[in-house]
């Protein structure tokens, strides 16, 4: 087991529950006929665990590197690499001398500070790091500062980008073929069901003196990371800025206007006071001033931690001819054709979009002022590049081959730090909004200057 300088270690240690950083650079810069890719992992959480299960599927990867503050972490990674792909990487926890050429490449800052961790490595080597960039947006510009200054790579996780689903639906589906007509209202969510802090076995609890080293009060701020300010941001954060950034980029524009609100009555300590810093539930308007059909649109999004009712996580587009419900979840994906919009008959026919299932708009109508259903349609059976067993091709892996083939300069990143940065100012400013009321963006909102 290598260990990290306690110095040096820094939020690496809050890598390792919040994301995954995989730098491909540590020993060749480009991958040429059978060779491997060097990779070194940042952070096993729960979302570095997903990726993995990505990563273990791509036949060019040779893992280097394991490094997380949690040993038992650390080794389960290890041991999963081992078993599946008889690699043996370096294991990382608390670095002694820091001279290992493997040594994540972080050397000064503040503990609280998580993605400058990451700005420190994009210095040398190219970085596929979770959104988001950070817990602030100061933190996020030094990420894309210090893109810009290494010329390297730096992908971030807003994976739905290098979806052939969504790609299809953005430039197939809206642009060619115009199938909503006019879009002026868009409807996000992502709602899931009551849950409890996360756990962790007596055993294997990390000591308080050594959390508090690395910026955590204790071993249940470490494990719930997520809803502590100086740490994470919330649920608006988690997993609002995935859709967020969805809402941005059918579009074509960045939002305008916020207003939003949020609240904290759900979960409680023993004492009554609230047991998270950010809001339980949060729901929030955002104001398009012109998309890329010229035209004015809202977005309403909302993000709720208290049910699972609402029909899943999905983003909607609707439009005076017809309305696309995306999702990841592709039972979840649905075309509806207004009454009154011209027939889809010839799209069917030419495979653009699935057959109607009208028994979708069988529901009988008990008001005369109510519209009467709509058929719903499906995706088409294929589309280019997309694999629907998700076991064979989980949901991630689309993003992370973008990273790899832009690494190899067969592509363009799909969500560069700059692309990402603009969403993420987004999600910044609607959680301001809770707490100032609605507020105004302008563009310079989403450039980084400097």
């Amino acid at each position: 087991m290598n260990i990290f300088n306690r110095r040096d270690f820094l939020k690496v240690a809050g890598a390792a529950a919040g994301g995954l950083v995989l730098s491909p650079g540590m020993l060749s810069a480009q991958r040429k006929g059978g060779d491997k890719v060097n990779v070194a992992v940042v952070g096993y959480g729960a979302e570095g665990e997903v990726l993995m299960n990505s990563l273990l599927k791509l036949p060019y990867i040779n893992f280097v590197a394991i490094c997380d503050i949690w040993q038992p972490r650390c080794n389960y990674a290890a041991a999963t690499i081992m078993r599946q792909l008889k690699q043996k990487p370096a294991r990382y926890t608390i670095n002694i001398d820091g001279k290992d050429p493997y040594a994540p490449l972080v050397k000064k800052g503040r503990i609280g500070e998580v993605r400058l961790v990451g700005s420190e490595m994009c210095i040398r080597d190219s970085v596929y790091c979770e959104k988001m960039m950070s817990d602030t947006l100061e933190g996020a510009k030094s990420m894309v500062r210090a893109a810009r200054k290494s010329g390297k790579l730096l992908q971030i996780g807003h994976q739905r980008t290098s979806n052939p689903r969504y790609i299809y639906a953005r430039d197939v589906l809206l642009r060619k073929h115009n199938i909503c007509g006019n879009i002026m209202a868009c409807n996000g969510q992502w709602n899931r069901a009551v849950s409890q802090d996360l756990t962790w076995p007596a055993k294997a609890e990390i000591p308080v003196e050594k959390l508090k080293e690395y910026g955590y009060k204790d071993m249940n701020q470490f494990r719930n990371w997520r809803w502590h300010k100086g740490l994470g941001g919330g649920a608006i954060s988690d997993l609002g800025a995935h859709q967020i950034d969805i809402f941005g980029w059918m579009l074509g524009s960045h939002p305008t206007r916020v207003m939003a609100s949020g609240n904290r009555d759900y979960y409680k300590k023993p004492d009554g006071s609230p047991a998270h810093d950010w809001d339980d539930n949060v729901m929030c308007i955002f104001e398009f001033d012109k998309t890329f059909q010229g035209k004015k649109a809202q977005a309403f999004y909302q993000v709720l931690t208290t049910t699972s009712s609402g029909g899943g996580y999905f983003e909607s587009f609707m439009g005076d001819q017809g309305t696309l419900k995306m999702s990841e979840n592709p039972a979840l994906t649905k075309l509806f054709r207004e009454n009154n919009a011209p027939e889809w008959d010839e799209l069917v026919k030419q495979g653009v979009i699935g057959s109607g299932d009208a028994a979708a708009a069988s529901t009988a109508v008990a008001d005369a002022r109510e519209s009467k259903a709509l058929v719903g349609y499906s995706f088409p059976e294929k589309i280019a590049g997309y694999e629907p067993d998700v076991a064979k091709k989980p949901i991630h892996m689309y993003h992370i081959e973008n990273f790899f083939n832009a690494l190899m300069g067969k592509a363009k990143l799909n969500c560069d730090a700059e692309h990402a940065y603009a969403a993420e100012a987004a999600v910044f400013k609607a959680r301001s909004a809770i707490e100032k009321g609605p507020l105004e963006f302008s563009e310079s909102d989403f450039v980084v200057e400097g």
